[in-house]
C-alpha cells in the first residue's frame, strides 16, 4: 500500500486555515466545505479551478483531490490556452467563481458554501496517496504552446513543508500569509495555499493588488503575518509612501530583486525578506537573503548538475524528473549557486553582453523611474545592429535626462532605442510584463510614430 499524506498538517479541528472577509475559518468547516465541492463535481477526470478568490481556490484544489480529479493549472487564461486544454483533457470542468458564458469549455459555477458543522463532532483529515496525480502545471513553450509538467501530492507536500521551515514558519505559533499574487500561478499556489495547508499557517483570501489594499489586508490581519509578493508590488508600495503595518516576513519571487529593494523593503516593514528560486517545472528549489547575500541556498535534496549541453540541470528532492534551468547558474559549492540571468534574456551587442534582468535593474535605479522594462525585439535582425526598446513610466523625466542617466550606469551601445513612454506598464498579475505583451506596445508605438 502506497504512503499517504494528510490534507491538512494542523493539529485542531478548530485551528484557522483560512480568513475571508474578515471570519475566521477552521480547519473543521474547510474540510465541510471541501466535501460539499466534491459531492457536487460533475463526471470527468480533470478540473481547471478558474476560482479568484482564494479560499473558493484551495476548497476547488482539495475537493477535486478528494473526488479523485485532476487540477488543470496554465500559465494564462486566454482563449488559445483553454482550447488547447480542451484537447489535453477533453473531460475537463471549468470551476469558476465568475462568469460561465464565455468560456470554451464545460463550466461549473462555485457552489454556493453554506455546510453545516458539528462543533463537536469528530473531523476527519483526508489522506491523499503520495504517488497519486493530482495536477498538471503548464509552462508556456518555446512556441507558446502549453507544456504540461505533472505534480503528484508527495512531491508537492514534501516542497511546501520544505519551504515552510526555510521561511521559518512555526506551526506553534501560526502565521496569516496575505498574498498578492494569483493562486493559480505555481508561486501563489506553493507559497499561500500549499505551504499553509502544510504549515499550520492560515491564508487570506483575498488578492490585493493596488497599496493601498495590499496595506489595508495587512492591517486586518492578525500577527505574525507574512505578505508574499513580488518585486513589482513592493516597489509600488514603497512608492506610495503609505504608513506600513508590521509583519513578520517578506517573500518574494517571479523576477529578481535588486539588493537596493530589497533593503529598503526591509527597512519600511522593519522585517526580514526572503526571495524564493524556483520555476513551473522544479517548484521551489532555493532561497536567500537579498539584502545580505547574492547566494542562493538549495532546498535539502536538491542537486544541480551542469551537463554538457551547457545546461544546468536541477533534480533530486521533491522533483519529479529532472529539467534544464533556464537561467545561466555558477554553482560556488554542492547547496549554494549564484544567478548570471537567464538564458533567454543574454543580450550580445557589437561583442558586448549583458542581460536584461541586469538593464532592468539600472533603469528601475534611476531617480525619477516609477516603473520600466526593457525589450529586445525578436525580428531577426543581425545582433550587431538589433536595438533594445524600453518601456518607462517616469513623468518628472524626458528622454535626454532619462538617457543621460542610463548612460551613467549602462554601455551606450545598450542604450534604448526608441523609450516608449506610457503613464503605467500593463503588467500580469504576477508583476511580468510578457513578451507578446512588449511586441503589441512597441508595434503599437511604431505606428504612431509613423502617422
Amino acid at each position: 500500500m502506497s504512503a499517504v499524506l494528510p490534507l491538512v498538517s494542523h493539529t485542531s479541528p478548530d485551528d484557522v486555515v483560512a480568513w475571508r472577509n474578515g471570519e475566521a475559518i477552521t480547519v473543521r468547516h474547510f474540510i465541510a466545505d471541501v466535501h460539499t465541492v466534491a459531492a457536487a463535481l460533475p463526471a470527468g477526470r480533470h478540473i481547471l479551478n478558474a476560482c479568484t478568490d482564494r479560499y473558493r481556490f484551495a476548497v476547488g484544489f482539495a475537493a477535486g483531490m478528494v473526488a479523485g480529479r485532476i487540477s488543470l493549472l496554465p500559465s494564462t487564461y486566454t482563449p488559445e490556452t483553454l482550447r488547447h486544454l480542451a484537447g489535453f483533457a477533453p473531460d475537463t470542468t471549468v470551476l469558476t467563481d465568475g462568469d460561465v458564458a464565455d468560456l470554451p469549455l464545460p463550466a461549473m459555477p462555485f457552489p454556493a458554501l453554506h455546510s453545516q458543522v458539528d462543533v463537536a463532532g469528530p473531523c476527519n483529515i483526508p489522506q491523499i496517496e503520495a504517488e497519486r496525480l493530482v495536477a498538471w502545471v503548464f509552462t508556456s513553450g518555446s512556441t507558446g504552446t502549453p507544456v504540461p509538467h505533472p505534480k503528484t501530492w508527495g512531491r508537492l507536500v514534501v516542497n511546501v513543508r520544505a519551504e515552510g521551515v526555510e521561511l521559518g514558519l512555526d506551526p506553534a505559533r501560526p502565521a496569516t500569509l496575505v498574498g498578492t499574487v494569483p493562486p493559480q500561478h505555481m508561486y501563489g499556489f506553493e507559497s499561500t495555499v500549499l505551504v499553509a495547508l502544510q504549515s499550520g499557517a492560515a491564508f487570506d483570501a483575498g488578492r490585493p493588488f493596488y497599496p493601498a489594499d495590499i496595506v489595508a489586508t495587512l492591517q486586518r490581519m492578525p500577527a505574525p503575518a507574512v505578505l508574499v509578493t513580488t518585486p513589482f508590488h513592493l516597489r509600488t508600495v514603497l512608492d506610495e509612501g503609505l504608513a506600513l503595518p508590521p509583519v513578520e516576513l517578506l517573500v518574494s519571487a517571479t523576477a529578481p530583486l535588486p539588493a537596493e529593494l530589497a533593503t529598503a523593503a526591509e527597512a519600511a516593514f522593519a522585517a526580514p525578506l526572503l526571495e524564493i528560486y524556483g520555476s513551473t517545472e522544479t517548484g521551489q528549489i532555493a532561497t536567500r537573503r537579498s539584502a545580505a547575500t547574492a547566494a542562493w541556498r538549495l532546498f535539502p535534496g536538491i542537486e544541480l548538475e551542469l551537463r554538457d549541453d551547457g545546461q544546468t540541470w536541477a533534480g533530486g528532492g521533491h522533483i519529479e524528473r529532472a529539467v534544464p534551468l533556464s537561467d545561466v547558474i555558477e554553482q560556488v559549492d554542492a547547496r549554494h549557486f549564484l544567478l548570471k540571468g537567464r538564458n533567454a534574456d543574454l543580450v550580445n551587442i557589437a561583442g558586448k553582453r549583458t542581460s536584461l534582468g541586469y538593464l532592468n535593474q539600472q533603469l528601475l535605479a534611476v531617480p525619477g523611474v516609477k516603473d520600466g522594462s526593457f525589450y529586445l525585439p525578436d525580428d531577426g535582425s543581425d545582433a550587431h545592429i538589433v536595438r533594445l526598446a524600453a518601456f518607462v513610466v517616469a513623468p518628472a523625466l524626458d528622454n535626454a535626462a532619462l538617457l543621460a542617466a542610463l548612460r551613467e550606469r549602462i554601455d551606450a551601445v545598450f542604450l534604448p532605442r526608441p523609450v516608449v513612454r506610457l503613464d503605467a506598464l500593463p503588467r500580469n498579475a504576477t508583476g511580468k510584463l510578457p513578451r507578446e505583451t512588449c511586441a503589441a506596445l512597441l508595434a503599437a508605438h511604431a505606428g504612431r510614430a509613423a502617422k
